[in-house]
């Protein structure tokens, strides 16, 4: 049973998984830019320094959260894909 669960976890779920976090890493960095945008129009100094750093490092972020989830589903497709070249190479 636990290896049935496992089978569909590893062959469905995770992907889903990881394309939820894509998602929500694009979404973070597009808020990360609306809010360096909205900074610009404060009038306060202090007010735009605190909203231009911290969207920086909101924008910063999301894009290594993001080049890390993209760079680990292609490590798995290119795994997965080894895996069953090999497996059709010995059925010949």
């Amino acid at each position: 049973m636990m290896y049935f669960f496992k089978k569909i976890y590893f062959r469905y779920l995770w992907w889903i998984w990881q394309i939820v976090l894509i998602i929500l890493a694009i979404f973070f960095m597009a808020l990360g830019i609306q809010i360096c945008i909205y900074a610009y129009r404060l009038n306060d100094p202090f007010d735009f320094i605190l909203s231009f750093f911290s969207s920086n490092l909101m924008i910063l972020i999301s894009l290594v959260l993001l080049s890390g989830f993209v760079y680990r589903m292609f490590g798995v497709y290119r795994l997965i894909t080894q895996k069953r070249r090999r497996s059709d190479d010995y059925k010949e």
